[in-house]
């Protein structure tokens, strides 16, 4: 039976009249979700499951796009959010919480010295350009990855409408693995590179000392280098992957499962770097909000304390050996693959017989999507997920993974398909 979205699509439909795309992430758009056979909005959620406003449940393998670390309403999380509610939110002057929070991150995170508050990993990755830019004196950017929506950044990518061209120009992109490409960059540019900012794995394992050599050049160049830690912060192991990996950057960004959800973000860093904060201007309203700042100290006590990461990383092996014998059994290796850190996988879908990527991720979406599973293609673990979840996981890919090999073995997308395939947003990684 064929679930109902008419709800969504109502909702849909009467959000666009006054929110362009319809709500206020790409990722959660019909640019990532397929008209017709996807909800669009969310009723409620608690631990891993969420449900939609038509009523439907889901296994949650997306997490608010991992920033639910602990899964959604953590009880311990929440009683710290309703203690502090008690209390205030906002003040005129600044929180003990603000000293709480940053005392921990520094316990835990190799590079951190010295700490500032954002609300979204856009604050804190050019908070940590703009920094990076007033301690060297230079202009130029070196990035790997992706790092937000500011002209810093974005400019450099496909999405760079509305922003000034000179400052695109000052944002130069290198290659992941491949230190030779920053270092031909940083050679052609000598003493006119402020930072080396990347984040330090997303779908593919550092190899051949990769993350050492960028260490290595940025000391020889005399260039800050900065670690995108919005995802893998708190995710891969408490010091994120600068502890997993052995390298420590001078600077590193943090935000989503910080604070399992609430909006907070980071930058952390050396101390004399971190000084440039006292001159420039970073800074916000919202700041030191504290019912984030209760949420981070509650979750990140946890991380430490109950080994979550270890936990995540148990699961996220169990998911993707348990998919990668499925691609297998099902023969669908010519186009599917898997990538990334367990506690952060990716199913890789590729072009094949005529097809592209983008028609076979379509399918898949509307058929998991039809047996209780959320994700856009990664397996976004939380401490939530266990063997059940797992177990639902895999079972729905025991049938969705036939039906995707007939389809493009057999040239009948047409035939699956309820919906028109998905278009590229834009390639970032």
């Amino acid at each position: 039976m064929t679930r109902s979205f008419s709800r969504s699509q109502t909702m849909l439909a009467e959000a666009l009249g006054v929110i362009p795309l319809g709500t206020q992430t790409f990722s959660k758009s019909t640019t990532q979700y397929p008209a017709g056979v996807s909800p669009h909005f969310v009723d409620h959620a608690k631990g891993a499951v969420v449900t939609d406003v038509d009523g439907n449940d889901y296994v949650d393998f997306n997490n608010a796009l991992a920033s639910v670390t602990l899964g959604h309403c953590d009880p311990d999380v929440s009683a710290a959010v309703i203690e502090q509610i008690g209390k205030g939110t906002i003040f005129p002057l600044a929180h003990p919480l603000e000293i709480e929070v940053a005392e921990l991150i520094c316990e835990l995170v190799p590079c951190a010295q010295k700490v500032r508050y954002g609300k979204n990993g856009s604050d804190a990755t050019a908070g940590a350009i703009r920094a990076a830019r007033a301690f060297t004196g230079r202009d130029r950017v070196a990035t790997c990855g992706y790092h937000g929506w500011q002209d810093w950044y974005i400019g450099a990518t496909a999405r760079n409408k509305g922003v000034p061209r000179a400052t695109s120009e000052l944002t130069s992109i290198f290659a992941y693995n491949d230190a030779a490409s920053l270092e031909k960059l940083l050679q052609a540019h000598p003493g006119e590179f402020a930072a080396i900012i990347l984040e330090p794995m997303n779908v593919y394992f550092p190899k051949d000392g990769f993350l050492q050599q960028l260490r290595n050049l940025a000391d020889e160049h005399g260039v800050v280098l900065v670690f995108d830690e919005t995802i893998t912060g708190f995710r891969y192991a408490n010091g994120g992957a600068q502890e997993l990996f052995g390298v420590t950057p001078d600077l590193a960004c943090f935000g989503k499962g910080l604070a399992n959800g609430y909006p907070l973000a980071v930058v952390a860093g050396r101390s004399d770097i971190m000084a440039e904060f006292e001159e420039v201007f970073f800074s916000f309203t919202m700041g030191g909000e504290t019912l984030s700042l209760a949420a981070a100290k509650a979750s990140m006590t946890k991380f430490r304390d109950q080994k979550i990461a270890n936990r995540l990383n148990e699961t996220g092996k169990s998911i993707m050996e348990g998919t990668q014998a499925l691609i297998d059994k099902h023969g669908c290796g010519e186009f599917l693959s898997l990538a990334g850190h367990p506690s952060w996988s990716f199913l890789l879908i590729g072009d094949c017989n005529g097809y592209s990527s983008w028609e076979t991720k379509t399918l898949w979406l509307q058929e998991i999507m039809e047996r209780g599973i959320l994700s856009l293609g990664t397996h976004n673990v939380s401490a939530s997920h266990g063997k059940a979840e797992v177990e639902k996981l895999l079972s729905v890919y025991d049938e969705v993974f036939p039906l995707l090999r007939e389809a493009v073995h057999e040239k009948a997308m047409a035939q699956y398909l309820r919906t028109a395939p998905l278009e590229p947003l834009f390639k970032v990684r």
